[in-house]
């Protein structure tokens, strides 16, 4: 199959915009918690529609009287956070158009994000965000930037306070203003090359694309009794998608900030569904793994893994047999129901994108009893343009489109996109535009492949795919992710442009060590980078790198490698916020280290 398109099960009015998601589960007799929010006492809290409407009203009536007029654009720059949600709910109740901007960014992340949006406003944390903001302004000479509040201490009641006398009726004739065609969001892409580029995404984005996938049998997962924590950024389209979808459907969301505590929010909270990139699910599945054989119980978890995989894919066949079902049985309760129990103890399902998940992964946590829902998209598509539901599910793939969706694959592979989801284009800059559309179809620069069901696969980045100098194509991704599915290795960066052979960069997972040398009898003090030249090491590199080696030709397969001693982050410059690894920045960074590998002689090993 070379092209899907599903039809729109929901046609939704013209005149709507996010905003009427609120109001419609603020009139409901139910009045549902759309959040939760930890008190002083370390206690859940729920915040009913009705209360959210009112606050989210309070502080657009100050935005209001503050000068931002409808269509001007504000900035959003915090850690995930309730306040996050609230103040960007507010900014549409103001008929303006939000800015996230990552935490994490620099001054002049901050001034290009603020700058090219010409944001007026702009909202950070804490005095630490509000410093960066300030000092983004007055190094680039911001002059629209008339005010930067703070989330933490007085400053949303000074917002608050500056919308006394906005009456209601202008409050709703702001509010109603925006409809399906008008903007919502400048997302800038956290890049992984060159300046960050502006996705204009609509109302239309957000609303179509939210009440379609609720007519889905995604509804069984996302529905007013359902409750789910973010943790992803909530400057990412993934998180901000999902956020709009939980508020459209009724969810309770919680939310926490710092990654440590997700633990312990987890089972204070009991999330019935969750959202995270991949890289999250390798996390959680190698700590457990690293935890066991700690404890001298990895052959049994090894077991178990196998028996939880073999019981997946059974049931996606439709045959398991006795003696599978009574193994499944005994190690939910030695295994995979204390893996459900820490975290939280209710998580039926989990939602990924991001990245591909690869289907042995997949098929681990749904033989636990966590299915995991892949999709695929991109900040362009407002996150999802297919997805694995409930009723239409094939692991190892990201699912067929959602409703109102269609993916075609060019001559070249390249995936094209289509539908409710797709951005209206980049912000002042029409002759990006202009390149990413062909036919009315988007460019998304990843390619992949459709089955006679209608399944997507992705199978790699085009602007990624390596050309070795005698001519061989190479896609990184697919021996990357089985090599960073061990415990042991936290980053691989295939490397091999126009050069003889394929090599690869390695780095360690700092946690993770410490439990392997104990286990392999060397000094658990041994540090990170006195391990890259271990033997031991770089004998069990050498092994993943042999095992990945079996899923290419010998043309396509790693042949030499190098362990650095730093790893890559976000911190590092080398991965973005959404934990994707900036392959330009990490071959500049570490050149001399490819160099070296290649001047060095040939090895024999494949």
């Amino acid at each position: 199959m070379r092209e899907i398109s599903v039809p729109a099960l929901v046609n939704v009015p013209r005149e709507m915009n996010v905003t009427d998601l609120v109001l419609r589960q603020a009139a409901k007799a139910s009045n549902p918690a759309l959040f939760s929010k930890l008190d002083a006492a370390g206690q859940w809290q729920d915040i009913r529609a009705t209360d959210f409407l009112a606050d989210a009203s309070l502080l657009a009536k100050g935005l209001m009287a503050s000068g931002v007029a409808a269509g001007d654009r504000v900035g959003i720059m915090s850690r995930t956070r309730y306040e996050w949600a609230l103040i960007d709910f507010a900014i549409w109740f103001a008929g303006a158009v939000s800015v996230p901007i990552y935490e994490t960014s620099s001054p002049s992340q901050v001034a290009w994000n603020l700058g090219d949006s010409g944001a007026v406003a702009a909202f950070g944390e804490s005095a630490h965000h509000e410093d960066i903001i300030r000092q983004a302004a007055t190094s680039e000479g911001l002059t629209d930037l008339a005010h930067v509040w703070q989330l933490e201490g007085t400053g949303l009641d000074e917002v608050r306070a500056a919308g006394a006398t906005v009456s209601n009726e202008e409050l709703e004739a702001r509010r109603s203003l925006a409809t399906l065609d008008d903007l919502a969001t400048i997302i800038y892409t956290s890049g992984t090359t060159g300046r960050p580029k502006g996705c204009e995404l609509t109302h239309g984005n957000f609303v179509e694309l939210s009440e379609n996938a609720l007519a889905t049998s995604l509804n069984k997962i996302v529905h007013e009794q359902a409750r789910t924590i973010m943790f992803l950024p909530l400057a990412h389209v993934f998180a901000r998608f999902i956020s709009v979808l939980a508020v459209a459907a009724g969810v309770t969301v919680a939310h926490t900030p710092d990654i440590k505590n997700l633990l312990p929010d987890l089972q204070s909270y009991k999330p019935t569904f969750i959202l995270a990139v991949p890289r999250v699910f390798e996390k959680v599945y190698n700590s457990a793994l690293t935890k066991a054989e700690d404890g001298g119980k990895g052959a049994i978890f090894h077991r178990a893994a196998d028996t939880a995989i073999e019981f997946s894919r059974a049931r996606q066949a439709g045959k398991i047999g006795l003696g599978l079902k009574l193994r499944h049985t005994v190690f939910d309760k030695l295994v995979y129901g204390k893996l459900r129990a820490a975290m939280g103890g209710e998580v039926a399902h989990a939602v990924s994108g991001g990245g591909p998940l690869g289907e042995r992964l997949g098929h681990f946590f749904q033989g636990i009893g966590m299915q995991i829902l892949e999709g695929y998209g991109l900040t362009e598509t407002t996150a999802p343009v297919t997805v694995n539901t409930p009723d239409l599910i094939k692991i190892g793939t990201v699912g067929a489109p959602i409703p109102g969706n269609a993916v075609k694959i060019a001559d070249d592979g390249e995936i094209l996109a289509k539908g409710v989801c797709v951005m209206r284009g980049y912000y002042k800059r029409e002759d990006l535009s202009a390149e990413s559309f062909v036919d009315g179809w988007f460019r998304t620069g990843d390619i992949g492949k459709l089955d006679e069901q209608g399944f997507l696969t992705i199978t790699g980045r085009k602007k990624e795919i390596i050309v070795t100098a005698s001519g061989k194509n190479v896609v990184p991704a697919l021996l990357e992710d089985q090599i960073r599915a061990d415990a042991l290795v936290s980053q691989v960066l295939v490397v091999g442009d126009n050069r003889p052979f394929i090599g690869a960069l390695v780095t360690l997972d700092e946690e993770a060590l410490p439990g392997w040398l104990h286990r392999h009898g060397l000094p658990a003090s041994t540090t990170v980078a006195e391990a890259t030249d271990n033997p031991a090491v770089k004998a069990a590199v050498q092994e993943l790198i042999n095992g990945a080696n079996q899923s290419v030709s010998q043309a396509e397969a790693i042949k030499s490698f190098r362990i650095v001693p730093a790893d890559f982050t976000e911190a590092s410059g080398h991965l973005t916020p959404s934990m994707k690894v900036k392959r330009a920045q990490v071959m500049k960074d570490f050149e001399n280290v490819i160099e070296e590998m290649y001047g060095a002689p040939r090895p024999s090993q494949v």
